[in-house]
């Protein structure tokens, strides 16, 4: 099976780059994960349900990331193994500067085996395309998200900073006429 698709993310290359190796992000935006886990820089794990035609299907198994080529692209390859059949696959990765945000574009090539190649590859092809549309809808909200909470954060922060510069200057004038005004009550007395 065969699929691609892209997707445009309001985020510099870079950001969208830290977020697919993130794994909390990463397990925020797969559907039904239930465990993702980093074991090395390049490998991870995962658990995940999800239903597949009649079957409710439990995947778990191991992620590669290959052919790393760090902002722009890299190869993730999997398989899984489930009660109801196995799957395995690999998909390219590439990032690209467009609009004033990223093009996130991917080439998926996966192979289904057991109980779950029996409802047929019209089905399969469906799910994965409905998967991936939930996965890549549910990381662009979750990474715009977070860079608007970043945003308001940093923002705040500012804010404060500037309110403290202010409440200092106010402080310094106040000492400066007290200063001033012991001066000259000294003069005068």
């Amino acid at each position: 099976m065969k699929l691609s698709g892209s997707y445009q993310i309001n985020l510099e290359k870079q950001k969208v780059w830290e977020a697919l190796n993130n794994p909390e992000i990463l397990k925020k935006s797969i559907p039904g994960c239930e465990s993702f886990t980093k074991n090395s820089n390049t490998e991870f794990n995962a658990t995940a349900t999800n239903k597949i035609g009649p079957f409710n299907a439990s995947f778990t198994g191991e992620i590669r990331l290959k052919e790393i080529n760090a902002p722009d692209s890299y190869i993730i390859e999997g398989s899984g193994n489930s009660p109801v059949g196995f799957a395995s696959g690999k998909a390219k990765v590439n990032l690209e500067d467009s609009k004033g945000g990223t093009k996130l574009s991917y080439v998926v090539e996966a192979n289904v085996g057991g109980k779950i190649a029996q409802v047929g590859s019209r089905l399969i092809d469906m799910t994965a395309k409905k998967m991936a549309d939930i996965f890549f809808g549910n990381f662009s909200k979750l990474i715009t998200s977070q860079n608007i909470s970043l945003e308001n954060e940093k923002n705040l922060q500012q804010s404060k900073i500037k309110n403290k510069n202010i409440i200092y200057k106010k402080l310094l004038f106040f000492i400066f006429i007290l200063t001033l005004l012991a001066i000259i009550v000294f003069y005068l007395f």
